[in-house]
Order: structure tokens, then C-alpha cells, then sequence
């Protein structure tokens, strides 16, 4: 018998090995500095550890430093480096859960005293020290009763709850760094030298253990990791940039909405947020108009029944805000506005020659977020969605699909996203339908994707519960990612609610529906374009374009005439005629980024003329008033005209 095995390459190369190769040593027969690159192998499309034997033939990927798949196991390790350093400084303490997360990672500890910021540069120097050491990550694999007994003797209830949930047939595997150890599936690197310099800690927060707030309330560490130091500046400096940025703070100087205990997740538009708010409907609407959309509204709340039909009932129940009538009948408030859409599509009968046939709503719909999660307008319990749903044939589903994703594009341009990734995802692990529709929405979907040309990536299981989707990823101002559209194909819903149509045959046919969002979430979207822009709005979007401030009182009848003239001719604007210096109008205006500030006094008004200062720019410029009104009146039109 052969003592050899095959290992394929991505290239689709091949080599023979001898059996019981680790991954580092397959690294290094290929390359010493392949092996020195190297963080992890994956076989047969699992990442793991380097040490791991290769016993037998598989297709293998050796993950470098510098391959994104590298970051998650940096970060995992500063997980466990960053638990060893507290338990070394706070003996006693408890560790439990410590995961990587997008841009870092964290760790939920157990102590009597929590801990705060002022403990974070300790353990930060502490992590330095044992990084410094280069203690080597060794996997062990443990027995059940050996793993239970070692963290009961150690205290670590914790752990010993961890290990008893586990099923009865799950591996129980430990890794050491040196004398520290912890529960953990790996994988790692080979020693904690690897994870270098590129971390810090960032803040402490309280977090229930397993997310219970029944349970006790435990400190949370984060931290963030990056390859090296120049990514890690690079990060913290889109933080600052980002907090800066901030839509609630925008919010607050632009007096464009606020929240309140009591309301949470609600959010209480002031007048000039919703003139933003209605310019993005208008906006749409106009778009979905041309496009051939008809626009409809379905009510709020709807019967327990038609939601358990629709099947949201059984996968989308709890969150679900729901209410129960005095003739003990139990409604739901709406959180998808798609049965509606199915309502409306059955009224009356439908054709082959009808389809497609699409429906547009502007539908408020609510669903339970833990307060933890809320974020301002970027995770909320009520909003607003630009829904639509297109009934088609399945034959049509390419065709549809293509236009849909040509209007998603062509309306994120006008609004200054022309970096946008698109995600394929595929069946949930929770989902409605068999497996045989899902194959086919799958392939439909798949085929009408590969028909645009356009580039996506996989998203493997994150699709709808009732079929796959396209996700489309905005990149902002400052290189972070937004998800808004989707495109959802759908095999299921319609068939459930009993629609159908009347098939080139004859027979009753049940249409395929494709659910359609083009900014997702209105008020999401509104606090992404505060963002993206820091408050300074393109002139056809700002509520509040044009602010004539008066320098003395003798001009105030000139500015209330320039307004008048700005708005005769469709233009927002305002007079401020307060008894205040013009420096201090100028900082209040600009603090509240109105993008032009046109001051006037009393030779602007004897010459007709006005100083027009831009927001963002010190410089002022004095022009003919009549001339200004025409340039603002361009410049002002919205992408649609």
C-alpha cells in the first residue's frame, strides 16, 4: 500500500506527498517563504490549523498573511492572547465566549468588579509581553469528563456550561498557548508571534451571558486586529473620520429628527428631515413611475391567519409586534410588506399577457430589534421600505432580473455610490419550501446574474427564508460597506396565498414573484447619505438649500425679497434678519450645513447684488442676484429631471 497521497492545488496542480505531511511542512517543501507567509491550510474547504496532518487525498489552499481569510484567525488569536493577559492581571476572573467579529474581536468575562477603559492600556501591554514570547498554539483533544473536571476545579463555571451543551458526540478540543489554555475549535496559527503589533482595545461594555438578560450580566472587551500597524492606523483613522460623520450628530445640527425613550427604535422626523425624507420618495417614485411601476398600499395590521399562511408566522414570529383585538382576535403588525403585495396581485383575474406585472409600496412595516442592536436610523424598529414585487413567469425571471439590476445601479450613481458589490445568497438553514422549488429559484437566479455580466460573490446561506437573493454592498466616503438593495427570487409565497394566473393554455399557473428594494430601509438610507456626505448634502437633496442672512438692518426688506425670489422660483430657502453679527450667522448656518449662505447688506441691496459664501469654503464671491438665481435653479435640479 502506497504511503503517498494527492494534494490539488487551486491551479488544479498536483503533488505526492508522504501521509501524516503537516500543513507548514507542505508549505515549505513548496517555499521557504511560503511557509513563513503562511497562517492556516484549508482542506477541502476548511481552514485549519498548520500543524494538522495531511492523511489522505484532498485539495488544499495555503492561507497567507496578506489573503483576507487571515484575518478572522489573527483576530481570534488576540481573543485568546487578550484572556490570557486578563486572568494573568485579575486572577480569579472567569473567561466565557471570546469570537472574532468584523474588524476585531471580543471577549465576555465573568469578574465581580467590571471592568473599564482605564484597565485596557494594562492588558494591552500585558498581550505585548506574551506576544513577545512566541508561545506556540497547540490543539489537544480532550474527554468529555476531563474537560468538565479541569474547569470545575479551575472555577470556570462558564466553561463547564459551554462543555455540557455541546451534543454528546462533538470533539472536545483545547488549545494551549504555552501554560494558558481555553476551550476553543480553533483554528489558530503557530505560535502568538505571528499575530504582531497591529491591535488595540477599544472599549468595555456590559453583555448577558448567551444574550439572556435573564441570565448574569458579564464585561465585554473589544478589541480590533489588522495584519499590521499601518492597517491598524488606517482603521482608527476611519473611526474618527466616522465619528465625525455620525447621522446622529448630523442629525442634531442639521435639526433633521431625534429619538426617545418613549418611542425606541421610532424615529421622530422634524420638518426639514422630512422634506429629505419626501425628497427620497419623490425621487423613487418618479424612477419606479418611469419604469413602469404602479404604486399601491396595504394595511399595517393584519390576522395572525394570512401570517401564518405566508408562512412569516412560523419562521419570522418573534420579531413580529403583535396585538389582540376585543373579539380575541390576534393581529400583526406588518414586518414584510410582501402578503399585501400577493393580496393586491389576486384581486381580480390575471393573464399570461398581464405579466409582468409590478407593484410599488412605500410600506412602513415594524419588527422587534433588541435595544442593544438599535443605532440611530441605522437599525430601527419601524421604517419604511421602497418595495416592489414583480409577478412574472418563470420564463421572464432572466429579463426581470436584469432590468432590476440596471435601475439599483443607475439610481446609487445618482446618489454618488459608484463603488457597489453585489452578494448571491443562497438557502437559509431556515426556510420555507422544498428543496426542488429551491433549486430552481437557485438556478433562476444564478442564470439571470450571469446574464447582467456583472461581478458578484458568493454569500453561501444567508438568502430569504422563501428564496435566494441578490445583496447590494454600497461603499461610502470613507471605505465602509453598506447593504440596501436585494432582489429575491420567490417559488413559494405566491403559491402558498393561492395566487395564480391564466397560462398560454389556459390552465392556472401560479406566478413566480420577485421582491425588489431599491434603497432598502428610507431611513437607513437617510442616515448612510448623511454619512457618506458628513451633512454636506448635494443642493437637490439639502431641506434646507439657501439661507439669505441680513449684515445690517437696513438690508432686512432686500433679504425677505431675495428669498421670495429664490423660492418663485422653486428654490428652499430662508431670511435670517435676526439682530446678530453676520460672523456669528455665518457659524450657526454653516454649523447646520446649509450649503449656500448668501449675506446681504446695504450695498448688495442698492446694486442688486449678492456675497455668496459655500459651505465648507471660506471664500465669499459677490454676484448679480439674477444671475445666481439661475445658476442655483441648475444646479438644484434632481438626476430625474
Amino acid at each position: 500500500m502506497s504511503n503517498n497521497i494527492t494534494i490539488t492545488f487551486p491551479d488544479g496542480n498536483t503533488k505526492s506527498v508522504e501521509k501524516g505531511l503537516s500543513g507548514f511542512d507542505l508549505a515549505n517543501q513548496i517555499s521557504k517563504s511560503l511557509a513563513k507567509e503562511s497562517v492556516a491550510i484549508q482542506i477541502d474547504g476548511k481552514i485549519c490549523d498548520l500543524s494538522l496532518e495531511l492523511n489522505q487525498d484532498c485539495k488544499v489552499v495555503i492561507i497567507k498573511r496578506e489573503n483576507e481569510e487571515a484575518l478572522d484567525i489573527i483576530r481570534h488569536d488576540c481573543a485568546h492572547v487578550m484572556a490570557e493577559a486578563v486572568q494573568s492581571l485579575f486572577p480569579g476572573t472567569q473567561v466565557t465566549i471570546g469570537p472574532s467579529i468584523e474588524n476585531g474581536f471580543y471577549y465576555d468575562f465573568a469578574r465581580k468588579e467590571p471592568f473599564t477603559l482605564s484597565d485596557l492600556p494594562k492588558i494591552e501591554k500585558k498581550m505585548h509581553e506574551i506576544i513577545n514570547r512566541g508561545e506556540k498554539f497547540t490543539r489537544e483533544v480532550w474527554s468529555r469528563d476531563e474537560a468538565i473536571n479541569f474547569f470545575k476545579e479551575k472555577g470556570e463555571e462558564y466553561k463547564v456550561e459551554l462543555i455540557k451543551d455541546l451534543d454528546s458526540d462533538e470533539e472536545i478540543t483545547i488549545y494551549k498557548q504555552g501554560e494558558w489554555l481555553d476551550l476553543c475549535r480553533g483554528p489558530h496559527m503557530i505560535s502568538t508571534k505571528q499575530i504582531g503589533k497591529g491591535f488595540k482595545l477599544m472599549k468595555v461594555a456590559g453583555a448577558y451571558w448567551r444574550g439572556d438578560s435573564n441570565n448574569t450580566m458579564l464585561t465585554r472587551i473589544y478589541g480590533t486586529a489588522w495584519r499590521n500597524e499601518k492597517e491598524l492606523e488606517n482603521h482608527l483613522q476611519q473611526i474618527e473620520e466616522a465619528e465625525k460623520r455620525d447621522h446622529r450628530k448630523l442629525g442634531k445640527e442639521m435639526d433633521l429628527f431625534h429619538f426617545q425613550e418613549e418611542a425606541p427604535g421610532a424615529v421622530f422626523w422634524h420638518p426639514k428631515g422630512w422634506k429629505l425624507f419626501q425628497s427620497l420618495i419623490n425621487y423613487m417614485r418618479n424612477r419606479q413611475d418611469k419604469a413602469g411601476y404602479v404604486e399601491t398600499n396595504t394595511p399595517d395590521m393584519m390576522d395572525k391567519s394570512l401570517w401564518e399562511t405566508s408562512g412569516h408566522w412560523d419562521k419570522f414570529s418573534d420579531m413580529m409586534f403583535r396585538t389582540e383585538a376585543k373579539d380575541d382576535k390576534i393581529y400583526a403588525i406588518k414586518p414584510m410588506n410582501c402578503p399585501g403585495a400577493v393580496e393586491i396581485f389576486k384581486q381580480g383575474l390575471k393573464s399570461y399577457r398581464d405579466l409582468p406585472f409590478l407593484l410599488a409600496e412605500f410600506g412602513k412595516v415594524h419588527r422587534y430589534e433588541p435595544s442593544g442592536a438599535l443605532h440611530g436610523l441605522m437599525r430601527v424598529r419601524a421604517f419604511t421600505q421602497d418595495d416592489a414585487h414583480i409577478f412574472c413567469t418563470e420564463d421572464q425571471i432572466t429579463e426581470e432580473s436584469k432590468i432590476v439590476c440596471d435601475l439599483i445601479l443607475s439610481i446609487y450613481k445618482d446618489f454618488g455610490f459608484n463603488d457597489v458589490r453585489i452578494k448571491f445568497s443562497d438557502r437559509p438553514e431556515k426556510r420555507v419550501g422544498e428543496d426542488a422549488v429551491w433549486d430552481k429559484a437557485e438556478k433562476a437566479l444564478m442564470q439571470a446574474m450571469e446574464a447582467t455580466g456583472l461581478e458578484y460573490t458568493l454569500n453561501p446561506g444567508e438568502g430569504a427564508f422563501y428564496g435566494p437573493k441578490l445583496e447590494f454592498v454600497l461603499r461610502d466616503a470613507i471605505g465602509r460597506d453598506w447593504q440596501c438593495g436585494t432582489l429575491q427570487v420567490d417559488l413559494n409565497l405566491p403559491g402558498r396565498l393561492g395566487a395564480t394566473y391564466i397560462a398560454e393554455d389556459g390552465q392556472k399557473k401560479v406566478p413566480v414573484m420577485l421582491h425588489r428594494a431599491l434603497f432598502g430601509s428610507l431611513e437607513r438610507f437617510t442616515g448612510i447619505l448623511i454619512e457618506h456626505y458628513a451633512g454636506h448634502l448635494p443642493l437637490w437633496l439639502s431641506p434646507s438649500q439657501i439661507v439669505v442672512a441680513t449684515i445690517t438692518s437696513e438690508s432686512d426688506k432686500y433679504a425677505v425679497d431675495v428669498k421670495e425670489q429664490l423660492i418663485e422660483n422653486g428654490l428652499r430657502a430662508d431670511a435670517d434678519i435676526r439682530n446678530e453679527k453676520i460672523g456669528y450667522k455665518i457659524r450657526e448656518h454653516s454649523n447646520a450645513k446649509i450649503p449656500v449662505i448668501l449675506a446681504v447688506g446695504k450695498k448688495e441691496a442698492e446694486e442688486k447684488t449678492v456675497s455668496v459664501r459655500r459651505l465648507g469654503s471660506q471664500n465669499t464671491t459677490v454676484v448679480k442676484l439674477d444671475a445666481l438665481i439661475n445658476d442655483l435653479k441648475t444646479e438644484s435640479l434632481s438626476p430625474i429631471n
